[in-house]
């Protein structure tokens, strides 16, 4: 490559050497970078001075003390001036006559990049033409003279200025290029509609952001475009054109996408509205994200509000407990007193049940996103909930199967589906009747689930209300938190929820749930792991769990028995409870652990989150929280800190 590029350079200087004009170019730091033999020879120019690098002051003052602008007074500030005029370079066209008494044009351009070059041509023939007409030519008036005169130097200047225009139309192509290719890698669609709303520019990113949309869009109408997406932000587009700027977020049928638009309408000053700036993107991450966090302020609101209530009705409902049960248990009492007295205590406990419920929903609940093969978990599922349908009420599982291991919080989705599949059942009490689920991507956005049934369907009162706590169409034998457990377990997911009814009848709840394929994992290498748990049947079940895994196993019933085991060679990983038998807990032991060095330390345990030990300890290890299964541990186990 160096020796192409020297070839190069002794090839352009070979051509620059055939002009009959000197030319010079001086960069940003005014030094030479390139000039010509005709250069040095007009201006009789020293070696030195003609070597890149020279500088341009010295160069002015070699011309200048020479005489080259003719008889200074002061040579410092003549060549001070002409330095000071290079700094502030312009595009200029002179004429001058040297001190040898000829005559010579200097033509001078900027760079983009900084820096100029001049090109000096000798026009001491053209000059001495002029002289000779005008010698010749007594009978032309001195005004005919002075135009040609002038009308010459105008050609000139025109040539100069022709220069310039194809300089300044060169940057412009390359600039438009440039920005071209900036919105083309930007992740948005960018565009420009004129009244009419047809696109007149467009960055080509429409089918990336709205797939099955056409690429190539310049010149149609935004209606042929966009299709059934122009319906939607039509009324927005006409109030962009009567002035005012907007920013509308919705969902792309299609795709399931939601896409944030913002207008801008195309005016200058306050001059007539001749188009609209248009830009398109998908926020879908970010709204999933919105409404995750959305639904985790809404449930610590409802944790606050609800904890001292529940805590003061819990202490009422065990009174109440305590005096009826105390009163159902008289032999003397009537029977009708007798009724009153069970009735008030199971209106009691079911009140217990109550607050227990609403305190799942509302207290922290961590999401527990793992790769998850969705025909396996449907399977399971199916496993779980025929037991609990009557033989007239079948139920029907469809996934589609080119679905990929996704990353899914199991037990949330689970129990929201477990759920709908009772709910369902409740309705068709009494009826032959099917309940469906079936699972399908919706493009790569979203993993739906749809559960339906073949019964009377959802009443216009309860497509309102449905997902609504307390809302309930069974009566007495409904807590109207079913449908809501189920939407703040998908919301808190980033997910949504929507109920209706088919067209040929039967409700009908969807599941919509980010679809976030799961990374191939490494499986975790086997180790040798010390289990430390004080119950002795847990510690059963998890070391058969861990040997599953493939991992030997020796086993501590506490904190201190433990830290004797650490010195066994191969200890790879420990495993501890965090409430131990005797003085020390597991959270001392693994601090304990991690102080010698060791890497892979988990936790498990049965303490709620709100409790103080577990929050502390969540804060320094990874904790599994029990009950749990194979596939939780071995997920757990995958994740070292």
């Amino acid at each position: 490559m160096a020796i192409e590029d020297e070839t190069r350079i002794k090839l352009m200087g070979a051509g620059l050497n055939m002009i009959q004009q000197a030319l010079s170019i001086f960069d940003a730091n005014l030094r030479l970078s390139v000039s010509n033999r005709r250069y040095q020879t007009m201006f009789d120019l020293p070696d030195a001075l003609v070597r890149p690098g020279a500088t341009f002051h010295d160069t002015i003052r070699f011309l200048v003390t020479r005489g080259e602008y003719g008889a200074v007074e002061d040579i410092e500030d003549a060549v001070r001036i002409r330095v000071e005029a290079a700094r502030a370079f312009v595009p200029h066209y002179m004429e001058r006559e040297r001190a040898n008494g000829r005559w010579i044009s200097v033509e001078g351009a900027p760079l983009p990049q900084g820096g100029w070059v001049t090109v000096y041509t000798d026009i001491t023939e053209v000059k001495l033409q002029e002289r000779l007409l005008q010698a010749h030519s007594e009978e032309l008036t001195s005004e005919v003279l002075a135009h040609a005169e002038r009308l010459a130097q105008t050609n000139r200047a025109l040539a100069a200025s022709n220069a310039s225009l194809e300089q300044a139309k060169r940057e412009l192509t390359d600039m438009e290029a440039r920005t071209r290719l900036t919105t083309e890698m930007m992740p948005a669609h960018i565009a420009h509609l004129d009244r009419d709303l047809r696109y007149t520019f467009s960055n080509r990113r429409l089918s990336s952001v709205f797939p099955g949309l056409p690429q190539n869009i310049l010149g149609l109408p935004a209606s042929a475009a966009l299709g059934t997406v122009f319906e939607k932000i039509s009324p927005f587009l006409k109030r962009a054109l009567d002035g005012e700027n907007l920013v509308h977020e919705f969902t792309h049928d299609d795709s399931g996408r939601r896409i944030r638009l913002s207008l801008t309408p195309d005016r200058v000053g306050d001059g007539p509205i001749t188009g609209i700036y248009v830009m398109s993107m998908d926020v879908t991450e970010e709204a999933q994200a919105r409404a995750a966090l959305a639904q985790t302020r809404k449930r610590e609101l409802a944790a606050q509000l609800s904890s001292g209530l529940a805590h003061d009705f819990g202490n009422l409902l065990t009174i109440i407990l305590g005096l009826q049960g105390q009163l159902a248990r008289r032999a003397d009492l009537p029977p009708d007193i007798a009724q009153i007295a069970q009735s008030t205590v199971a209106a009691a406990r079911r009140g217990g049940a109550l607050l227990e419920r609403i305190a799942s929903m509302s207290g922290t609940r961590e999401m527990r996103p793992q790769p998850t093969d969705l025909g396996a978990l449907l399977d399971d599922l199916r496993l779980m909930a025929c037991p609990a349908l009557p033989p007239e009420i079948g139920l029907r599982v469809e996934m589609d199967s080119t679905l990929p291991p996704l990353m899914l919080d199991q037990g949330a989705l689970q129990d929201s589906l477990l759920n709908l599949i009772l709910n369902a059942r409740d309705a068709l009490a009494g009826q032959t009747g099917e309940i469906t689920v079936t699972a399908r991507a919706l493009g790569e956005t979203w993993l739906e689930i749809n559960v339906c049934d073949t019964g009377a369907g959802f009443s216009q009162d309860a497509l309102e209300h449905a997902l609504d706590p307390f809302f309930t169409t069974k009566g007495a034998g409904g807590s109207g938190l079913g449908l809501a457990m189920v939407y703040d377990q998908i919301t808190l997911s980033g997910g949504t929820v929507r109920v209706g009814n088919k067209p040929q009848g039967g409700a009908e709840v969807t599941l919509r749930l980010p679809f976030k394929q799961a990374h191939h994992r490494q499986e975790s290498p086997a180790a040798m792991v010390l289990l430390v748990e004080d119950t002795d049947t847990i510690r059963e079940s998890v070391r058969l769990m861990l040997r599953d895994l493939g991992h030997s196993v020796i086993e501590a019933a506490s904190h201190d028995e433990a830290i004797g085991l650490l010195d066994l060679p191969g200890i790879g990983l420990v495993l501890s409870d965090i409430n131990l038998a005797g003085a020390g807990s597991g959270l001392d032991l693994l601090r304990h652990c991690r102080a010698r060095g060791m890497e892979r330390l988990h936790l498990m345990t049965a303490l709620p989150p709100s409790d103080l030990l577990h929050q502390q300890a969540r804060a320094e290890f990874p904790i599994l929280p029990k009950p749990f299964a194979l596939n939780d541990l071995r997920h757990a186990l995958e994740h070292t800190p």
